[in-house]
């Protein structure tokens, strides 16, 4: 695919959407209470994968990563997990700031990416715990 028709693609998901959070997720989604979630910080190149229970808060740099849902589709359905977070970045000398709020799919996550200059964050996957 050319990068001008991957350009266009882009845009018109977009449109869209109207904003930088995707489409809802379908309620036939089984509600899990956790997930598996992976970061980066690019600057050190350090990656990290860890566990979040829904409603727990974790760090990771300056992120403060909060997980409000974690959806997956039934077993018969094809393989999806989406992620419903809200990410605040906690600046030294400065008002902590929201960076991110919204879904995340495991099977597209540029769908609805966290778009940060240092950080990283995508959902690999609900947990049954």
């Amino acid at each position: 695919m050319s990068s001008g028709l991957r350009a266009a693609c882009a845009v018109a998901l977009l449109a869209l959407a109207g904003t930088a959070v995707a489409a809802p997720v379908p309620s036939q989604m089984v509600d899990r209470p956790a997930a598996r979630v992976q970061t980066l910080d690019k600057v050190t190149a350090r990656t990290s994968t860890f566990e979040i229970a829904v409603g727990e808060t974790k760090s990771f740099g300056n992120l403060r990563i909060t997980l409000r849902a974690c959806k997956e589709n039934p077993p018969i359905e094809v393989p999806e997990s989406a992620a419903f977070f809200e990410v605040v970045e906690a600046k030294p000398d400065a008002q902590a700031e929201a960076v991110f709020t919204g879904w995340m799919f495991a099977s597209s996550p540029a769908l609805s990416a966290m778009e940060h200059p240092i950080y990283d964050l995508w959902v690999l996957s609900c947990l049954p715990k």
